[in-house]
């Protein structure tokens, strides 16, 4: 093994070698915290988008009007959901979204024009850019939602297939994703959505 002599270092080397050591294991120290803090913050927005917040891409025409091909939406896990509110919800492994017509236990009626009458009550529709239209229905009217279900339809009505289809028919709390409330994409349409 061969010997150093430190005869040859003066005290201002040894403080310097020293301080530059020092130096970089701070560095490093530092470097390791910001990693470990990125990942933390990275794992829980993604946690969050999935549980709470899920973030969706629109495809498709049946909410067309509303929400468009290529919009970028965020949606809130609820339970509660008012007639009028847009939700996300699974159906044969895709996500699908619709607009919530009727919850359990009213009669859903829709005459050949396409107004669409809750507890003989025609309701208002102000959110409705396309023309109203009897569209794909093939279920026997007046029609009663299950307990514990919703009746949702989309808002472009002649191209829908929703809860006036047995194909897809009413919704259950288990199917729901999330009630849709904010647009992100494309940032000209950026806010709330009604």
């Amino acid at each position: 093994m061969r010997k150093v002599s430190l005869e040859n270092y003066s005290t201002e080397a040894f403080e310097k070698a020293y301080l530059e050591e020092k130096q970089r294991h701070h560095f490093l120290g530092v470097v390791r915290g910001t990693v470990f803090i990125l990942t933390v913050v990275a794992a829980i927005a993604v946690l969050v988008a999935i549980l709470v917040l899920p973030v969706l891409r629109i495809y498709g025409e049946s909410m067309q009007g509303s929400l468009n091909n290529g919009n970028v939406v965020i949606s809130v896990k609820s339970g509660n959901f008012k007639r009028g509110d847009i939700i996300a919800f699974y159906y044969n492994n895709n996500v699908l979204v619709k607009r919530v017509i009727a919850k359990s236990n009213d009669w859903v009626d829709i005459d050949k024009e396409g107004n669409i009458f809750v507890n003989q009550v025609k309701i208002d529709e102000p959110y409705l850019k396309k023309a109203k239209a009897f569209g794909q229905t093939n279920i026997e009217l007046p029609f009663q939602v299950p307990e514990g279900r919703l009746f949702v339809v989309g808002d472009n009505r002649e191209n829908s297939i929703d809860s006036r289809n047995k194909t897809i028919g009413t919704i259950s709390q288990e199917q729901i994703v999330g009630k849709i409330f904010y647009r992100v994409w494309p940032l000209e349409e950026f806010g709330t959505i009604r």
